[in-house]
């Protein structure tokens, strides 16, 4: 039961119920992908020493004629033993989406943290599934903290946000 009354979220006088933020995930898709395993099958072989990797991250967004907004995460990793390259992979992948209640001056952020961090569990799995198929155990990536990367980015000036 509840204390409120039950027209209490209803509009008065004609005036529309304020709504906060909503964001729909219309599409989600692989832009691009690619897997490079240069050295196979040597670099398959057990017994080797692990490979240090290097995890590339960046997100880009941009806004269509139709409203909607086209977010892209991409993630790039490059595996190496010594000098030698074991595998290179590189994934974009997409999202369409629609954003609602959000001020312009808060748009980027938004579109550039939270878009990402529904795209991430996604574009992960792909990167896990890959490296297996590339007969490497799965790479497992950890969570990323978006917000983060993003401020690193705008404090280096980068441009992120784009139009159609």
């Amino acid at each position: 039961m509840t204390d409120a009354a039950p027209d209490a979220a209803l509009p008065q006088n004609g005036e529309e119920v304020p709504t906060g933020p909503a964001i729909r995930i219309l599409a989600q898709f692989i832009r691009d992908l690619s897997f490079e395993n240069p050295r196979a099958p040597d670099s398959l072989h057990p017994g080797q020493p692990q490979p240090k990797i290097d995890l590339g991250v960046e997100m880009n967004a941009r806004g269509r004629i139709d409203g909607l907004f086209d977010v892209d995460l991409k993630l790039s990793a490059t595996a190496a033993r010594e000098t030698e390259a074991v595998f290179h992979l590189e994934l974009v992948y997409g999202g369409l989406f629609s954003v609602t209640g959000i001020a312009e001056e808060d748009l980027e952020p938004f579109l550039l943290i939270e878009c990402p961090r529904f795209l991430f569990p996604f574009a992960r799995r792909i990167v896990a599934d890959l490296s297996t198929e590339g007969g490497f155990p799965p790479f497992l990536l950890d969570p990323l903290d978006f917000a983060t990367i993003y401020a690193a980015r705008k404090a280096r000036g980068d441009d992120m946000l784009g139009t159609a």
